[in-house]
């Protein structure tokens, strides 16, 4: 009889989840077949769902328990609580018969006398029969206890795993989704523990957690024991690995975020303190917490774990992976896997798109954070800083409400579920408030700082998450619209649609859209919002005797090895993020083409930019890549791009040249390119011109021969040809791209282009704005339109219509 209540880890499997749970069977599984591919799961000893139901009826605990649970108001949140306070009150006060307590603890000390220890250390981590189902996700709804030592803190832990399948927030989503609470039984993992108490630990995710995208793998981690945060007690370092470079072998971090890593958990140093939560060290807040060669191998690892599941379910199983970095060793395991049960079942083709229509948004901004979700919520602020003050001071939580709070705990779940949005002061992407909210399918913003500090009880607010990885909360309810869309309506065209990029945290989710690429993705983008420092203000701010400035500087390129390393990486992720969201279509990146007075209000910007009169038609773009005073800036931009294709592995970057009045222009930039290593057809490299001036049509059969393609920059071509200031708004009337002399420049360049062998597109609105510009680009043969994702789906709708048009012989007249 003893034998039903104890397995060895390594006994179990995918196959077991009646009698070991999900968790448990799902490390079994890996234990199995994982291990000889390298991936590391500490061992330990399985607590069976047998024990579980022996303890009930020993106890004569199932009626007791089913009469409370009946009794519950689940509209009531009082009423779940006393329930659920009674139901693990009596599971805590059971017995265990004796044959169990004593086959646990010899299990026990043979896990203990396997590491050479009397009483070792171990996780003890409840593991409920429905927990990891693929179509459910009751993920962290069962407690974990870290650090137990010894017989009598076992037997307690275990009973308080019995007790936790019946908390409150476990309670409500059985009886949400319809599971009989006692048709779910519970089985336990005792498992050794890492010691990332002095090393770090984290989650990590085989997709990203917003969009769905499947070609990466996100670490998220924090220094001490993985609770902080699983918990959102701390905002994590996170790491994005791109899984196709990774497995031919590149260095294949596309993207890094340092931290606030202010706590730590530890093991506790007295008796009744298994752990407890300390100040993390200055010097370690300011590096991230796992070096990038574990970043890579704990991505590599995820990616088998992801392989591994899909293989056996025989289809795309995501996975949501704990992980811990043993400080001791300095060895890397799993201690959980569990299928993620949101995008995998989400489906991609049918499109809700959220829209802030309010043009004065920015004068209305409370508050930011990391945006959790794509959804736009509005409510009263109701802010609450523990449940226990609804019941103190009867607080109410209305259906509706905006919740505000320092951090979210699991037993919130009944009320978060009432909630418009969540906006919490700390916590990152993947801790508890943000796996909840999309699994309710409503915003949140995590992170935030001082959340509960700057909104006010009561406020009306707008909570946004439509606007990339930044969430946004806003004073009132301002005005925002939906749109909804099904892929599969949309008709097919034989010109290739592009898309305009200008967000790399939006790029995952764009790749969803219809799309042959990226037409073109803007280097001031990334420099303007994630850089914020002029490139030369780094390169050179210690000559200029400016302490004010050299100190900003200082503080914002902590994490990295050096101003340039700085300014190189950050630019680099910006560009491999738009790259692997398309990968392997083409990525058209223009380098940097900011005018002298936007360069200006970059930080240091004052120290290097002259004062123009017309900026437009000044120091922009080619002339500065090989002029002495801007080549150094410019060098960087190059060595980033041969980073994101050489390094990272993300070959489909193209890279264009802005701005380039001349041919001799055009031949300097690609021998002060060359300098910075990057030379056209080496490596696969392409170049493109940005056709945006009269002379690149004039002269385009003598500018061909130096690149691969010309992109038309309608704007500047517009403004150029007609010669006007389209700031300027005593002139914008005369503003139009489909004046015939435009597309008179436009069909010799085409024209052109063809005869000479290179590719032609053009980036602008025209073509989804109107018809007959459409219908004229296609009818000259041009190769690609790109266009801003929003406007994909009417631009697909022109296109093919105009195509339409042609192949009938129909002339459009508008």
């Amino acid at each position: 009889m003893s034998n039903q209540f104890i397995l060895d880890l390594r006994e179990v499997g995918i196959n077991d989840i009646d009698i070991a749970g999900g968790k448990n069977a799902s490390l079994g599984e890996m234990i199995q077949h994982l291990s000889a591919l390298g991936v590391n799961i500490p061992n330990g000893f399985v607590i069976t769902v047998s024990a579980y139901k022996t303890f009930l009826e020993y106890n004569q605990l199932d009626k007791s328990i089913d009469r409370i649970v009946q009794a519950i108001d689940y509209d009531n949140i009082e009423s779940l609580r006393r329930g659920g306070q009674q139901v693990r009150q009596l599971l805590k006060n059971g017995r265990f018969p004796r044959e169990m307590s004593e086959v646990i603890i010899r299990a026990y000390e043979k896990l203990s006398g396997n590491y050479g220890q009397e009483h070792t250390d171990v996780a003890v981590r409840s593991s409920a029969t429905a927990e990891d189902l693929p179509d459910a996700s009751f993920a962290g709804q069962q407690e974990t206890f870290l650090n137990v030592r010894g017989p009598a803190s076992l037997m307690d832990a275990v009973r308080n795993c019995f007790a936790s399948l019946f908390t409150d927030r476990a309670i409500s989503y059985r009886q949400s989704f319809g599971y009989n609470h006692f048709s779910i039984g519970l089985s336990i993992c005792v498992q050794k523990m890492v010691r990332s108490d002095l090393g770090s630990s984290g989650v990590a995710f085989s997709l990203d957690t917003e969009s769905g995208f499947k070609d990466v793998v996100v670490i998220n981690g924090a220094y001490g024991l993985g609770e902080m945060v699983v918990q959102g007690s701390v905002s994590p370092d996170e790491f994005i690995v791109f899984k196709p470079a990774l497995r031919n072998g590149y260095e294949a971090i596309i993207e890094k975020k340092l931290g606030v890593k202010d706590r730590m958990m530890v093991y506790g140093d007295k008796a009744d303190e298994r752990v407890k939560i300390i100040p993390t060290e200055k010097n370690f807040q300011h590096r991230f917490c796992i070096t990038d060669s574990v970043a890579m191998q704990l991505a590599d690892w995820v990616i088998k774990i992801e392989d591994y599941y899909s293989t056996l379910r025989q289809r795309w199983t995501p996975m949501d992976v704990e992980w811990a970095f043993d400080g001791l060793s300095k060895s890397l395991f799993i201690v959980q896997a569990r299928p993620e049960t949101i995008h995998s079942q989400k489906d991609h083709d049918r499109i809700t798109a959220y829209t802030v229509a309010d043009q004065s948004r920015s004068e209305k901004i409370l508050i930011q954070g990391i945006a959790v979700g794509d959804k736009i919520g509005q409510g009263n602020v109701n802010i609450l800083y523990s449940m226990d003050k609804r019941v103190i001071e009867g607080h109410e939580f209305k259906a509706g409400d905006v919740l505000v709070t320092d951090m979210t705990d699991p037993d919130w779940e009944p009320v978060m579920k009432k909630a418009s949005a969540i906006v919490t002061n700390k916590g990152g992407r993947t801790c508890h408030a943000a796996i909840v909210a999309r699994e309710l399918g409503i915003p949140a913003i995590v992170g935030c700082g001082n959340a509960t500090d700057i909104l006010q009880e009561g406020d009306a607010v707008t909570v946004s998450c439509a606007e990339g990885e930044t969430g946004y909360v806003y004073a009132g309810n301002i005005h925002y619209e939906t749109t909804e869309y099904d892929l599969n309506d949309l008709p097919a065209i034989h010109t290739k649609l592009m898309l305009n990029a200008a967000s790399p945290s939006m790029c995952f989710k764009f790749s969803n859209l219809p799309n042959d690429g990226v037409g073109l993705a803007r280097e001031e983008f990334i420099i303007n919002n994630y850089i914020q420092i002029h490139p030369l203000a780094l390169l050179r701010h210690r000559e200029l005797d400016d302490q004010p400035l050299t100190k900003e500087i200082v503080k914002r390129i902590q994490g990295y090895e050096n101003e340039e390393d700085y300014f190189i990486k950050k630019l680099s992720y910006g560009i491999a993020k738009i790259g692997a969201s398309f990968y392997p279509k083409p990525v058209i990146v223009r380098f940097s083409d900011f005018k002298s007075n936007e360069y200006f209000n970059l930080l240091g910007g004052a120290h290097f930019e002259p004062k123009e009169e017309n900026p437009m038609i000044g120091w922009r773009g080619a002339s500065r890549y090989y002029s002495d005073d801007y080549k150094e800036a410019f060098g960087m931009e190059c060595r980033a791009i041969k980073m994101v294709r050489e390094q990272m592995g993300l070959d489909n970057v193209v890279v264009m040249i802005p701005f380039c009045r001349t041919v001799n222009e055009l031949i300097r930039v690609k021998e002060v390119m060359k300098t910075f290593g990057l030379e056209r057809g080496k490596k696969g490299l392409q170049l493109y011109l940005m056709a945006e001036v009269p002379s690149n049509i004039i002269l385009a059969d003598d500018f061909a021969k130096h690149i691969d393609g010309f992109s038309i920059g309608s704007n500047d071509l517009t403004q150029l040809t007609l010669g006007l200031d389209r700031d300027s708004s005593l002139v914008a009337h005369l503003y139009d791209e489909r004046n015939a002399s435009v597309k008179q420049m436009i069909s010799r360049l085409i024209a052109a282009a063809k005869e000479n062998g290179v590719k032609v597109g053009i980036c602008g609105q025209g073509p989804s704005d109107f018809p007959d510009f459409a219908e004229f680009l296609v009818e000259q043969g041009i190769d690609s339109v790109s266009v801003t994702p929003d406007s994909v789906i009417k631009t697909i709708k022109a296109i093919a219509a105009a195509e339409k048009r042609i192949e009938s012989g129909f002339v459009y007249s508008g």
